[in-house]
């Protein structure tokens, strides 16, 4: 998340004061900061990975690549490129993890709303197409719901395996 702080309004200043980590903001809160950051912002990247392209390598690695990737696509000469909580592989520019930076950066907290309700988004889409799982309700997290799902209908195509759960370890996989 890249943002032009010549460019922003005061209505802008104040909208992204309000950010925190998107996890403890409502849906709505997310959705309503979704379209004002996606304006205001001057280079935003979100990158996906695929369950069995996380079993393969790890979730953490494969976090961080992605962000690594997503760091190189908005980065310019000259920035600093921040992190939450880890060193991303190089990306060619100069880095610095904050620990907490949900709740101490803007661009950080924005870039998390733009990957939560991303994700929500894309496992609302994922309900369609696998409705047994009611992704639509959990999104994904390992809700008692989920792992009663899990136990009823077995794993999607969408879920991990090398995910460490009760519900998968009850499943023959």
């Amino acid at each position: 998340m890249l943002f032009d702080l010549e460019k922003l309004t005061l209505a802008d200043r104040r909208a992204l004061s309000a950010l925190n980590d998107s996890k403890q903001q409502s849906i709505e809160v997310r959705e309503e900061m979704y379209p004002r950051i996606m304006r205001i912002a001057t280079r935003v990247s979100v990158t996906s990975r695929c369950s069995r392209g996380i079993d393969a390598r790890g979730l953490h690695v494969t976090n961080l690549a992605a962000l690594s990737d997503c760091l190189r696509r908005v980065a310019v000469p000259g920035c600093l490129c921040l992190s939450d909580g880890f060193p991303v592989p190089p990306t060619g520019f100069d880095q610095r993890p904050l620990v907490g930076g949900d709740r101490t950066s803007a661009a950080i907290a924005a870039a998390s709303v733009i990957a939560k309700v991303t994700r929500d988004r894309f496992m609302q889409r994922a309900a369609e197409r696998y409705p047994q799982w009611e992704f639509e309700t959990h999104v994904g997290y390992s809700t008692p719901e989920h792992r009663a799902a899990i136990e009823l209908h077995g794993v999607s195509p969408l879920h991990r395996l090398s995910f460490q759960s009760v519900a998968y370890s009850q499943l023959a996989l």
